[in-house]
């Protein structure tokens, strides 16, 4: 995971994203606002991590594989974790879709999970206003209800 970062043009502000010198620890760098914050994210090491478009919005996983934390850019607010399972496994990629409202995690376990995120990544730590009952439209309308994550199952790769 050395010398992998992630760079974000969005909320007013060149946004970069890398993993720390310690094990578990994120570098987040606003240059603009030249503000510089370093999240514990983990307790073992990074292994995947992405930046939302706009900037605001990192996400990670260690090594274990098991958790996806999302964080609040400018503060170092843990906003959301989700849970991939319980098994230790090898994460392949983390993506946000939709403005932030989605995040999808891909592992060696040929699944691919969707995660609905609560927060508007308009306004980093803000909670969505709309009510249970009437979620927002998305693409992903199909699954709703159906199941809690894994949402999405894929082949397993030969």
């Amino acid at each position: 995971m050395k010398g992998l970062c992630v760079v974000s043009q969005g909320f007013r502000s060149l946004v970069l994203v890398c993993p720390g010198l310690q094990k578990g620890l994120v570098r987040i760098e606003h240059y603009a606002l030249k503000r510089r914050k370093f999240v514990m994210a983990h307790d073992s090491r990074i292994a995947c991590f992405v930046l939302s478009q706009d900037g605001q919005l990192p996400a990670t996983t260690s090594t274990k594989g098991t958790l996806v934390r999302v964080y609040n850019s400018v503060d170092g607010s843990l906003l959301q974790e989700v849970r991939r399972g319980v098994d230790k496994t090898k994460i392949y990629s983390l993506a946000f879709f939709l403005n932030a409202q989605w995040l999808a995690v891909s592992s060696d376990k040929g699944t691919v999970h969707m995660f609905g995120l609560k927060f508007n990544s308009g306004s980093p730590g803000s909670i969505r206003s709309q009510s249970p009952s009437e979620p927002p439209y998305s693409p992903f309308s199909f699954i709703r209800g159906k199941a809690s994550p894994p949402i999405i199952r894929c082949c397993k790769r030969p």
